[in-house]
C-alpha cells in the first residue's frame, strides 16, 4: 500500500523509554521530526482506564507501541482501550506493536478444563479495531496463527548475533549454544547458525510447575564458553540452575541472551548471585530500577529495529528482510563496531 501521510505514534504506558527511543530512531531514518501523539492514559479511582487523543488521527496510519508486560492485564486493556479510541477517531489503518506478547505461555491445553489464552487475546485485540501486529520472539510462533489479521514476528537472534560476535569476538570459536530446554532448541539453533557455533542443549524433567527435579546436559560443553538461549527469563529458576549444571559439566564461562526479561519475584537476586557472567536481555520489557542496578544483566535496545520495522510496514516494504544481520548491521551502526 503506497504511503499517503506519515506514520503517527502514540504509546500506553507500559514502556515509554521504548517508545521514545523508536520515536527518535525514526527521527533519524526520516530526517524530521518523529513524535508521539499526544494523549492521556490515565485511570479514574475505580481503576478504569481512560484515553484521550489530543491529536488529529483522521486518516492516519496509527502505531500503537504498548508491550502486554507486567501488570499484563492493565497494559492489555491499555492497549484495546487506545485502538478503541483511535478507531472512533477515523484513523486509517491501526498496527499494534507490542514488544512482549503477553498470555503467550498459555498457547495450548496443558490439562483438562483449561484455557487458550493466547488465543482469546488474539481475539480482543482483532475485534478492537487494530489492523496488524507487529511483536518480537513469540513464545511459540504458531500463535500467529490465532490471529485473523496480520501478525509480523521479529526475531532478536539477529541482534544478539552481532552482540555474541561483537562481545566474544576474541574466543568465537570456544563459543557452545545452549537451549535450557527440549522445546527450545529451534530458537538456540538459530543464533548458533548465525554466529557458527556448535549446539547443546539441558534437558530437564519437571515434577510440578515452578519445580525442576533434574538436568542433564547434552552435549560435550567442557572447556567452552556457554551462551544459554531462550525467549522468556521469569523467576530466573531454570536459567540459574542450568547455568550451574553447565558449569558442572565443565564448562568455563556461563551467559545467557534472553529476549524478554519479565524477571519476577526473586529473579534478580538469584541472577545476580548465580555462576552467570552476564545476562543479556532487550528493552522489550521495561527495565525496574533492581535490574539497571545489577552489574551482570545487560540491556541491548530494540528501537533500531522496531523504528525500522514500523517504517517498513508503512512503506509497504518487507519486514522480513529484517531477519537478516547484513539488514541490521548498519541499522545497529555504532553500536557493534568493530
Amino acid at each position: 500500500m503506497p504511503a499517503m501521510t506519515e506514520p503517527k505514534l502514540i504509546a500506553g504506558n507500559a514502556n515509554q523509554p521504548l517508545a521514545k527511543a523508536i520515536a527518535r530512531r525514526m527521527s533519524l531514518h526520516r530526517g524530521m521530526s518523529v513524535n508521539l501523539v499526544e494523549a492521556r492514559v490515565e485511570r479514574f479511582n475505580d481503576q478504569e482506564i481512560f484515553v484521550e487523543v489530543y491529536e488529529n488521527v483522521r486518516g492516519e496510519d496509527m502505531f500503537i507501541i504498548q508491550p502486554t508486560s507486567n501488570p499484563a492485564n492493565d497494559n492489555l486493556m491499555e492497549l484495546l482501550i487506545i485502538a478503541d479510541a483511535l478507531k472512533r477517531s477515523s484513523a486509517a489503518r491501526i498496527t499494534a506493536v507490542i514488544p512482549y506478547f503477553g498470555y503467550a505461555r498459555q498457547d495450548r491445553r496443558t490439562k483438562a478444563r483449561t484455557p487458550i489464552s493466547a488465543k482469546l487475546v488474539a481475539n480482543l485485540i482483532s475485534e478492537a479495531g487494530i489492523d496488524r501486529v507487529l511483536t518480537l520472539d513469540l513464545h511459540a510462533t504458531q500463535i500467529q496463527g490465532f490471529f485473523d489479521i496480520p501478525v509480523d514476528n521479529l526475531y532478536a537472534a539477529p541482534v544478539f548475533a552481532l552482540d555474541v560476535l561483537h562481545t566474544f569476538r576474541d574466543r568465537l570459536s570456544d563459543l557452545m549454544v545452549v537451549s535450557p530446554d527440549v522445546g527450545g532448541v529451534a530458537r538456540a539453533r538459530e543464533l548458533a547458525k548465525r554466529i557458527n557455533a556448535p549446539l547443546s542443549i539441558v534437558d530437564k524433567r519437571r515434577e510440578k510447575p515452578g519445580e525442576i527435579a533434574e538436568m542433564t546436559v547434552i552435549g560435550d560443553v567442557t572447556g567452552k564458553t556457554c551462551i544459554i538461549v531462550d525467549d522468556i527469563c521469569d523467576t530466573a529458576g531454570t536459567l540459574c540452575k542450568a547455568a550451574e549444571v553447565l558449569m558442572d559439566a565443565g564448562a568455563t564461562e556461563v551467559h545467557s541472551y534472553i529476549t524478554h526479561g519479565v524477571l519476577s519475584g526473586p529473579a534478580v537476586e538469584r541472577i545476580r548471585n548465580s555462576v552467570m557472567k552476564s545476562l543479556v536481555i532487550t528493552d522489550s520489557i521495561e527495565a525496574t530500577e533492581a535490574v539497571r542496578a545489577t552489574s551482570n544483566i545487560r540491556i541491548v535496545p530494540t528501537a533500531p529495529m522496531f523504528a525500522q520495522a514500523i517504517l517498513n510496514t508503512w512503506n509497504g516494504t518487507s519486514v522480513s528482510s529484517l531477519f537478516d544481520m547484513e539488514t541490521l548491521t548498519p541499522i545497529y551502526e555504532g553500536l557493534y563496531s568493530r
